[in-house]
């Protein structure tokens, strides 16, 4: 057999239960439909063959399972941090176990392509442990003394937490979020994208089977409109950790104002790779492709605007123009195919809505912009030239494989480029020139900033953005300061003068 059809007969078995079963809620332990027997089907983008139906959660689903992480949350918060390792460990050895089935899974259920989902898997067992780690430091604070009282600090976790986790790559991303905030001590109710629910089922069962105490994490499958408002409105829930759409998390913030939710936000992105001619060129464009094309360009953090600089402009866009004809579209279980189908029908239309607004605003489609194929979500690996940063396709997220080439003369016009837009997630810049390096990383609005370089996470540093893009940081310790509280504690160290009132 072909790696295809090993996989394709692997992910066969992998899906059977499902198809049987459906994917269910899982509050307190237990598995369940939601209250109403409300169900939605879920078809693969690849063929829009059938998967298995969801359940379609209410606010009745949300509360319940908000009512079962806060009865769950005390035990949680008081159990040893060493007992919090251990278990976050074991979820980790549980994912690499299953590996496999997740990555298929996840393929077939977004169109990943499996060259990067078998990846992400194993990179969510990554988080576990780190975060496993972690949970011994999570309460460390300060000592602060002053002349009279010694000043202390501690952090104390801040309750059950909403986390709100997106499609693209939905199992890694749910690990990024629920990691940290199990680790912290508080407790989780997860609603995953309803376009992407198998490999967030998986991950709740190798939870509890790792030991994780029925409620301490609880699963409520649905629509934004009906689970995902109802959970950001519940008063148990403290704060909402969210994935997505920069208008999504605007209308979060306005549904969790009332009962004052905490909210984390990693939002849209329309980051530049900015290319100037001392470059290494060879080296910029494997980066630019990688960070556009790679995941079907649904990624956040994707390279979706080349800023190339006029003087090297003509030959790099001419080999770009030769790469991106050549990466290959295909079955995503194919371990060969690089781009694979986009997740949805609605997805779908909307990116290929921006191949008409291009012709329209003048640019040119040097590669690509059509569908791949009659059958299934697939769009060809796009390229946009001869554009300017006034349009749509320059200013707006089209979250797919489609990268649009811009022009610049020299450094000041570049960065002008390079900040005017409403996201500020990351950016990429590409020079042998230290100074001129260290003045635009100093410029450049964004959260996240690469030199010479493409998106490497390394899990202790900062992840997040600014302007549209979001609120908040992941990531080390920046991830404890969204999950708990801090807390001063003074402790007088002798008998200081008190004013006496009323003496």
């Amino acid at each position: 057999m072909t790696d295809l059809a090993t996989h394709q007969a692997k992910l066969d078995g992998y899906l059977a239960r499902f198809r049987d079963t459906g994917v269910l809620n899982q509050i307190g332990g237990e598995a369940r439909p939601a209250v109403s027997g409300a169900t939605f089907d879920n078809h693969s983008p690849v063929d829009e063959s059938f998967i298995c139906r969801v359940a379609r959660s209410g606010a009745e689903d949300v509360d319940v399972a908000a009512r079962a992480a806060k009865a769950a949350y005390p035990a949680w918060r008081d159990l040893p941090a060493t007992e919090r390792k251990a278990i976050l460990h074991r979820i980790a050895d549980g994912i690499v176990a299953r590996a496999e089935e997740i990555a298929l899974c996840e393929c077939w259920d977004t169109g990943q392509a499996y060259r990067f989902m078998s990846k992400a898997a194993l990179r969510g067992a990554e988080n576990f442990r780190f975060f496993a780690d972690r949970a011994l430091s999570a309460r460390d604070g300060q000592a602060l003394p002053s002349p009279t009282l010694m000043n202390i600090t501690t952090r104390v976790p801040i309750g059950p937490v909403g986390v709100i986790t997106p499609w693209n790559t939905p199992f890694m991303l749910s690990t990024w979020k629920i990691a940290p905030a199990l680790a912290a001590g508080c407790t989780v109710v997860h609603k995953p994208a309803e376009f992407s629910p198998v490999t967030a089922r998986i991950l709740m069962e190798i939870a509890e089977e790792s030991g994780l105490p029925p409620g301490v994490w609880n699963l409520v499958n649905g629509f934004g409109e009906d689970a995902g408002k109802a959970l950001t409105e519940h008063p148990d829930i403290k704060a909402i950790a969210f994935v997505g759409e920069s208008r999504t998390g605007s209308m979060i913030m306005k549904q969790g104002a009332e009962t004052l939710k905490r909210v984390h936000f990693e939002l849209g992105g329309k980051n530049p790779v900015m290319v100037f001619e001392d470059a290494d060129l060879d080296r910029a464009l494997d980066a630019a492709i990688f960070m556009i094309y790679s995941l079907n360009g649904e990624r956040c953090t994707s390279s979706s605007r080349l800023l190339i600089q006029d003087s090297v402009a003509d030959g790099f866009l001419e080999k770009l123009a030769a790469r991106v004809r050549n990466i290959r579209v295909g079955n995503p279980l194919d371990p060969a195919t690089e781009v694979g189908p986009l997740i949805h029908k609605t997805h779908f239309d909307k990116v290929c809505s921006y191949f008409d607004k291009a012709r329209a605003e003048g640019a040119e489609i040097a590669v690509g912009g059509r569908r791949a194929g009659d059958l299934g979500w697939f769009v060809q690996p796009t390229l946009f030239t001869g554009a300017s940063n006034d349009m749509a396709i320059a200013q707006e997220e089209i979250f797919g494989p489609v990268l649009t080439a811009i022009r610049f003369k020299d450094e000041d016009e570049a960065m002008q480029i390079a900040n005017d837009i409403p996201y500020g997630l990351t950016g990429y810049v590409w020079t042998n020139d230290l100074t001129r390096a260290l003045r635009i990383t100093d410029r450049l609005e964004a959260g996240m900033i690469w030199v010479n370089s493409e998106n490497v996470r390394h899990l202790p540093t900062p992840f997040g953005g600014v302007k549209a893009s979001g609120i908040g940081r992941d990531g080390g310790d920046w991830s404890f300061e969204f999950y708990m509280e801090q807390k001063h504690i003074g402790l007088a160290t002798g008998q200081h003068h008190i004013p006496r009132l009323g003496a």
